[in-house]
């Protein structure tokens, strides 16, 4: 690798952007639990009872460990309930079980030096911990700023002499939606100010002498956190510091939208080798993110030197490409010119699309027809449907069946595209009625692809060229080839290792910015996995290189709906809208309604408007910020009343909790957002 090439990798957060290895941490114990260093990803998770009842609290942490949780966090939002924490632990000392306990804690340091007394570990929220928010923001001069930091210092030392003394474990957690006015004053609301947030603490703590820290960066938009961390590693690493990351998408939701949006952030990070223990917060029991958890963090091996290369060496510099074009903070989708697809295009400015496999054979294009028809039936309220149609295409038989589908959407924004070896292509002059040919296989030699693509732009078919997992070998004379012949050109990734398909895509990526092409990208993720496991592998490799704007359409090919899959993570990283949206959190002792029965309801009610943003949240401890992209809120206020927002702004106080879902609907309506359900 050159100088060059070199340089435009300082600040990349992870050892190579085309190679999975694991960030190095320290090791801090967690009671028992050693987190970081070559250690097993470690998994927790956070009770959801009221923390002064200390036998429903206890009972709820003895099914999360039989489930498998490694560290268990309880709330402690007043000192009566940093008190319970005695009592809790004592509890679960009685009946043998040592699991690690942390205290989450906002507002009160006095809540924080109480449970150092009880628990392993205490969690701060840097954001609102020695600061009593009232949610806005106002100016600061230096000297003001730096009395700010004096303050801060002097209300955060007495906890850390604590922990030092009492050898407890600290996690400064910062949430998206709760930065201090300080830091909203010099960053603003942006993954920097998160990061800033936490190092304000960190430096206090470090010149301390204590180092029993862990991190986090949450936020339940999957593309700040991921911004977030990786910004938090380069920054740290800049200053020497080495401390373990705990992973998590808060207010993720739940069902499937929950786990994919989990799986994109968290999945987006452990692929990068950032990550030391992680929590999936769903809107469900807790005992159920646990097996998510595994699911994720099964992928990764502990170990000295766990890792997985795609380019050793990377003799053409396609990683600094890759980096430079992806700065750590803020990104823009990756440029690609426009091909044509029938009435529909890729690239460019063109949403992003979700390829759907024909589910029978090409020859039977009036069952394939059918099936097209049935969809908006099947699949209400929502604007994801079957945009592009691809099959199999073997036989003279296939492709007339394939060319009558065709010419039956003819004028519909549908387009039908053909999967051909390059000898089916060849024998079957495939142009012929088809939107596109995607060329599966081995790369073509050059002869057969410059002959080829002639033909398909004599046809006006768009030519897309499959590159397995045989990678990159080739491709430049190959494109070349296809270039020369002015067929429309697109490029297929297509695997069925998720870190092979990221690797593959940002050298591919690297490749096109060097040689200044910007042909369009389809990703294609096949496994034989089940349901649930392929979901959240699909989320991790179409989710990380989402997030990084790369990507112009994806094809998944496993068992179940992996159009409505596909759709799903799209809407989860933010690329394209299609039904509306639930942010909710996962409850815990601070919630003031049931957050399952709830959000059902709302879900049943509101389910319908494509587009709209719901934030459903037991408190509003983590501050508006923290539903930030939601367009309207549901919040607890006080016990048995519910606050709404629009916004970030509180626009109705102290509604009954009986009539909060009727003044949810009607504050929509007010705002024209409101539509009326299918029937």
């Amino acid at each position: 690798m050159t100088l060059d090439q070199m340089k435009a990798l300082e600040g990349w957060h992870a050892a190579s952007p085309l190679s999975y290895k694991r960030r190095k941490a320290r090791v801090v114990m967690v009671g028992k639990v050693a987190v970081g260093g070559d250690n097993p990803l470690r998994i927790q998770t956070m009770t959801t009872t009221d923390t002064q009842d200390v036998a429903a609290t206890v009972a709820q942490t003895l099914r999360c460990v039989a489930a498998g949780a490694e560290i268990v966090r309880i709330t402690a939002p007043s000192l009566r309930d940093a008190r319970a924490l005695g009592p809790i632990r004592a509890a679960l000392n009685a009946k043998k079980c040592e699991v690690p306990l942390v205290a989450d804690i906002h507002f009160t340091p006095d809540a924080a030096m109480e449970a150092a007394l009880h628990v392993e570990k205490v969690r701060i929220n840097p954001g609102n911990f020695a600061d009593s928010k009232a949610f806005r923001v106002r100016g600061y001069s230096d000297a003001e700023y730096a009395g700010e930091l004096r303050r801060l210092e002097d209300r955060f030392l007495p906890l850390v002499r604590r922990c030092q003394e009492l050898g407890r474990a600290m996690r400064i957690g910062t949430n998206h939606g709760s930065l201090s006015d300080r830091i909203m004053n010099r960053f603003g609301d942006t993954p920097l100010g998160m990061v800033e947030s936490a190092l304000e603490y960190l430096r206090v703590a470090k010149q301390a002498g204590y180092h029993d820290i862990i991190l986090s960066m949450k936020s339940s938009n999957p593309k700040v956190m991921v911004q977030a961390y990786r910004l938090l590693a380069a920054r740290m690493a800049a200053e020497g510091m080495d401390y373990p990351f705990h992973l998590g998408v808060t207010e993720a939701g739940e069902g499937e939208d929950g786990r994919i949006k989990s799986a994109a952030g968290i999945g987006a990070l452990l692929e990068d080798g950032l990550g030391d223990t992680l929590r999936v917060s769903l809107t469900e029991e807790p005992e159920a993110e646990i097996p998510v958890a595994f699911a994720l963090a099964g992928r990764y091996p502990a170990g000295p030197g766990a890792s997985r290369a795609f380019a050793k060496g990377d003799p053409l510099g396609l990683g600094a490409a890759w980096a430079q074009a992806h700065p750590l903070e803020g990104w823009q989708r990756s440029a690609s010119a426009r091909v044509g697809l029938g009435s529909l295009g890729l690239g460019a400015q063109e949403p992003v699309r979700v390829l759907s496999l024909a589910p029978h054979p090409a020859a039977q294009a009036a069952a394939n027809l059918a099936w097209l028809k049935a969809w908006p039936a099947a699949h209400p309220n929502t604007e994801a449907r079957p945009e592009l149609v691809l099959m199999d295409i073997a036989s003279k038989a296939d492709l007339q069946g394939a060319q009558a589908l065709a010419q039956a959407l003819a004028g519909q924004p549908l387009a039908v595209l053909g999967r051909f070896s390059l000898s089916a292509a060849q024998q079957l002059a495939v142009g012929s009625g088809l939107a596109g040919a995607l060329i599966a296989g081995p790369l073509p030699a050059p002869a057969d692809l410059a002959s080829l693509a002639k033909g398909l732009a004599a046809d006006g078919t768009a030519l897309i060229l499959e590159l397995g997992e045989g990678g990159l070998a080739g491709l430049e004379s190959g494109l070349r080839a296809a270039e020369g012949a002015g067929a429309g050109l697109a490029l297929c990734l297509r695997s069925s290792s998720a870190s092979s398909l990221i690797h593959l895509a940002r050298g591919l990526h690297g490749l096109q910015s060097q040689r200044g092409s910007a042909h369009p990208l389809l990703l294609a993720y096949a496994s034989d996995e089940g349901t649930e496991s392929l979901a959240l592998s699909a989320a991790t490799a179409f989710g990380s290189l989402l997030l990084d704007g790369c990507g112009d359409a994806l094809l998944l090919e496993g068992a179940g709906d992996m159009v409505a899959l596909g759709f799903n993570i799209l809407q989860a990283t933010g690329r394209r809208i299609t039904r509306t949206e639930f942010i909710s959190c996962p409850s815990c002792g601070r919630t003031l309604f049931d957050l399952q029965e709830v959000t059902a309801r709302i879900k049943a009610r509101t389910g319908h408007l494509t587009g709209v943003k719901i934030a459903i949240m037991g408190c509003i401890v983590n501050g508006p910020g923290e539903m930030a992209d939601a367009d309207f809120g549901y919040v607890g206020g006080l016990p048995g009343h519910i606050n709404l927002f629009v916004g970030k702004q509180v626009v109705k106080k102290g509604i009954p909790f009986g009539q909060a879902e009727d003044a949810l609907v009607a504050l929509i309506k007010e705002h024209g957002r409101w539509a009326e359900p299918q029937a």
